[in-house]
Order: structure tokens, then sequence, then C-alpha cells
């Protein structure tokens, strides 16, 4: 039997490598999706809050987002099909952001939504009471761990304010969606293999080539994408290129805790997402009627870098120290003695900002640390992946000239440099995943 061969093999079948395909099938590239799982989300994709937000400190950052944001929006239509398990949908929700220190009061941040038109309201203390349940606006800031003595205790009388973002919300259903993807790629002549694992990256005449299966078999073709995920330095390590990248990635393993509403409350229906750098956590309406409580990575919180392959999946004192500081700010929080939410892993970068670009070795192309919130930008990472792979191909070199991408929804061309693996380390990040 004959060697199977495709333009382009994806390693990974979460959101984002099945957004690529479906852009390169467009393009009419013929793809495979491989993952070593044993269907389309199953890995870090099924544990994303799936929060569709536009506050980022950068003007990039908020581009990127507002371009996906619109991709949400119009789904079923970008897609061409209906998925027989159904369509993941967007909910709007609205997302509250609180000033800070840590924030520098939202400074950059509105200065980067005011530069691509992102409307917003500035929030006293006093107009955030009617956004939040009986809630306490004192500070708290810095964090501390559970078992430091000051744990709890208000730092300052309040705290500065916020911006609200009324075009912010969350997908209904992450691994949903991404299922909905591989149905649109399958339908413009994607094929995909689940459970199968990539063991090393072929070479030929100083090019990528192909991959090599744990089974032994080889598929080839001139162009492979690293969209691995938590895996992805395993992956760049297979292929010799991670020395060469001055930004790399690990696995970091990340705990979320649901809670349910406080009595009286339907914030499934009524909520909001908040980002409360004071308290160090984001929220955003889970199902059930309940709270979904993300850590924004404070200093005094330790960070669990791990082998994706083999990592303590059981919730430890994170995921109630998580819960306890959201009930510092909604005092009526009911903060059950069996945790819930769930354990996964993020594929940080080392400054929280994602890597899409080429690599050293032609054909060898990256979509990696992701770091927890790129998850929102996915059909328009797909979009000018697709667009850097073409260019690129054509003999361009986008280390010394890189693509400016022209985006569908908004009138702006961004310059997909700013995430190249050779960046100097972005000081302006908040090291969390905010980005």
């Amino acid at each position: 039997m004959a060697p199977k061969e495709y333009d382009a093999i994806i390693i990974g079948a979460g959101i984002i490598g099945n957004c690529i395909a479906y852009e390169l099938a467009l393009k009419g590239f013929k793809t495979l999706n491989v993952d070593k799982l044993g269907g389309s989300g199953f890995g870090s994709t099924s544990g994303s809050c799936a929060i569709i937000r536009l506050y980022y400190s950068s003007p990039e950052g908020v581009a990127l987002a507002r371009e996906g944001y619109y991709y949400w929006l119009d789904w079923p239509r970008y897609l061409n099909i209906m998925d027989p398990d159904g369509m993941a949908y967007y909910k709007n929700t609205g997302a509250m952001v609180f000033k800070s220190k840590v924030n520098n009061n939202l400074v950059k941040v509105m200065k980067s939504l005011d530069k691509l038109g992102v409307g917003y309201l500035e929030l006293s203390p006093e107009d955030m009471e009617k956004y939040l349940p009986s809630p306490d606006l004192r500070a708290y800031h810095p964090q501390k761990l559970m078992d430091d003595p000051e744990f709890g205790k208000p730092t300052g009388d309040s705290i500065n304010g916020a911006v609200f973002v009324p075009e912010s919300g969350y997908v209904s259903d992450p691994k949903l969606s991404t299922h909905n993807v591989e149905m649109a790629a399958r339908n413009v002549g994607s094929d995909f293999m689940f459970n199968t694992q990539v063991v090393d990256i072929l070479k030929k005449d100083n090019r990528a080539a192909g991959v090599a299966l744990k089974d032994g078999s080889k598929i080839y073709a001139p162009v492979v994408v690293n969209v691995a995920g938590p895996h992805s330095y395993l992956i760049n390590q297979m292929a010799g290129v991670e020395d060469q990248m001055n930004i790399k990635t690990k696995a970091l393993r990340v705990e979320v805790a649901h809670v349910p509403s406080p009595e009286g409350v339907d914030w499934e229906k009524t909520g909001i997402i908040t980002s409360d750098s004071d308290l160090g956590v984001y929220t955003r309406p889970e199902i059930g009627n309940h709270f979904l409580i993300g850590s924004e990575e404070p200093e005094c919180d330790p960070l669990d870098y791990v082998d994706p392959d083999n990592y303590n999946t059981d919730f430890t004192d994170q995921i109630r120290t998580q819960a306890l500081r959201e009930a510092m700010r909604i005092p009526d929080l009911p903060i059950p003695n069996k945790n819930q939410g769930l354990v996964d892993l993020y594929d940080v970068s080392d400054d929280w900002y994602p890597v899409y670009d080429k690599s050293s070795l032609p054909g060898f192309y990256l979509a990696i640390g992701t770091s927890g919130n790129q998850y929102k930008n996915a059909p328009a990472v797909g979009s000018f992946m697709s667009e850097l792979i073409q260019y690129c191909e054509k003999g361009n070199d986008h280390d010394t000239d890189p693509l400016h991408y022209q985006m569908k929804y908004i009138n702006h061309k961004l310059n997909i440099g700013f995430f190249s693996r050779n960046r100097e380390i972005n000081k302006d990040s908040s090291f969390s995943v905010i980005g």
C-alpha cells in the first residue's frame, strides 16, 4: 500500500488546529489532522472557559480578539454546515474588568480599546454595585495564600473602579465548537486521524516532510503545523527547532472552581464575566447556575509546570483558594465542602503571548503558546495561519519581511511578526492568563 500523502499535516485537533485545517482546505490544501486523543477538542480545548473578551493591553491583542469575536457571532454561516451533533453558540454577557495597581488601572487597555473603536463604560465603585450581587468592593491586594493569617483581610477601603465592555461573553460548549469545525473541514475535503500519536517529524532536503506515527507508519506532507497545545514543546524537540526559538513553551497545570450562585440569584441568566486583578481571579456564569472561578496567577500562587503526560489530576488547595477569593467580593457566595470544577493544562509561552509563526525548519509551522487565552481567536488564527503558510511556501521570508494580514471583519492590518518565536519577551504582558 502506497504511503499517504497530504499538502499539510496538522498535529492537534483542538479548536485552533481544526480552524487551521478548515482555512487551508478552503484554499485548496488537502489536510490531515492527527491527534493522540479520541476526538476533536478532547484535549485542553475541552477544559477551556471559552471566554470571548476584547480587553488586552496591546492594540494587536485587542485587534485579534475583536476579529475573532465576529466569527463567533457569524458561526453557522462561517462554517457553512449544520453539525448533526448540534451547533455551539455565543452568549453575550458583558465583561467587567477591575482597575488595580496590577493592571495600571487599565490605562493601556483603554488606550488599546480606543484605538480599535471598542465601546466601554468606565465605572466608579458605586456604579459597579448594580452588576454584582451584594458585593464587597473593598481592596484586598496583594493576594495571599489560604494559610496566611492575613488571607481574606481587606487592605483598603475601596477598589479603584472598573471598565465594562458590553461586547463580551462565552461560547456554550468549547468541545462541541471544535467538532463543528471538524465537520466544516471534512465538508471541504479534510481528513482526521484520532488515537494516533506522532513520534517524529520527517525531514527531507532540509525541510519538513511529514510525520512518523507510533504504529510505525509514516505520512508525508511538505507542510507540518504544530498545534499540539501543552505537548507543543515536545513536538518542537522532535523537529529540532526548539533551540532556535527565543520564546519557548511548557505545560502549566491549572484548576478552575465551580461554585453555586448566592440564593435567589440567577447568575447563569443575568451574570457577567469579571476580571478582578485585585483578588487575582476571573469569573463567568456557568451551567447549573454556578460561578466559574479561575486564577489570574497572582504573585503568591506557585506556577505548577508539569509533564503533560503525567500530572496530578486531583484538586489541591488551589481550587478552594480561588473560590474563597471570589467570596471576598461576593460574601453571599456559598462555598461547598466538596470541590467542584476541573483540572487541566495551559500551553504557556515565556511571556504568555502566543507564537504564530514559521520555524527554523522550512515547512514546519507553529501555532502554540496559547496560554489559556486564545480560544476566542481560533477562527481568525486559522485564517491568518493559512495565509502565513502560503506566504512562506511561496518563498517569502517572514522573519525579515513579516506578513501583514488584512482582517476580514475589521478594517485593520495585523503584523503577524508580533507573534514571532524570535521576539524579545513582551514586558507589557500580565504574565498570566490575561495575556
